[in-house]
């Protein structure tokens, strides 16, 4: 049976595990928001034992996560939870939250969403990963990013890449202090921070 398959998501798991045992060394639950086809959570878990792995995404993306987890199923790894931005978080408190690819295909009412439910739900000393395209100094870090946010605005007049600025300044607004900015294929970034 074929079940939805992102060649995105092969291409950058490795780079993105390699900063994430790093980052979330000391952390025992994680909540991936926007668990997409669920392929980074199969690849991730597994490599973070010491983890509990809870997917999430809209509830129309559930099917497909399901599917790749029961192609891959790791003990450490959870069912997706339905989680949308415009509602509360149906979670408590979790050490660490991981987001890929998300902040650029929202509204930015709902990226401010985000960071206030991150302020939420994550405790106290927890870790936050963010994965994706961001602009610096309002420029575009290459082409291929400036054709990718033509693209997304074409889609939807709401989305766009961010502004790493004001990425930072929400997070800033929400308690949490960036720890470092990773470059990735495919001139993305991985953003690692620490509510302080």
């Amino acid at each position: 049976m074929y079940i939805p398959f992102s060649q995105a998501c092969e291409n950058n798991k490795q780079a993105i595990l390699d900063v994430l045992k790093g980052a979330f060394q000391s952390i025992d639950n994680v909540l991936e928001v926007g668990s997409g086809t669920g392929q980074h959570a199969v690849f991730m878990a597994p490599k973070l034992p010491h983890i509990t792995w809870q997917t999430s995404d809209l509830v129309v993306n559930h099917s497909v996560i399901n599917s790749w987890l029961a192609r891959h199923p790791t003990a450490n790894l959870l069912p997706p939870l339905a989680l949308d931005f415009n509602q509360e978080w149906p979670i408590d408190t979790v050490d660490g939250i991981f987001t890929a690819n998300t902040l650029h295909i929202v509204s930015w009412r709902l990226v401010q969403a985000f960071f206030s439910a991150v302020s939420r739900h994550l405790a106290l000393g927890g870790t936050l990963c963010i994965y994706g395209p961001f602009n610096y100094d309002g420029q575009y870090t290459s082409q291929s990013n400036a054709n990718f946010d033509l693209w997304l605005k074409d889609r939807d007049s709401q989305s766009g890449i961010r502004d790493i600025e004001a990425i930072i300044q929400l997070a800033d607004d929400a308690g949490l202090t960036l720890q470092s900015d990773n470059t990735m294929p495919a001139n993305n970034r991985l953003l690692v921070f620490v509510k302080g």
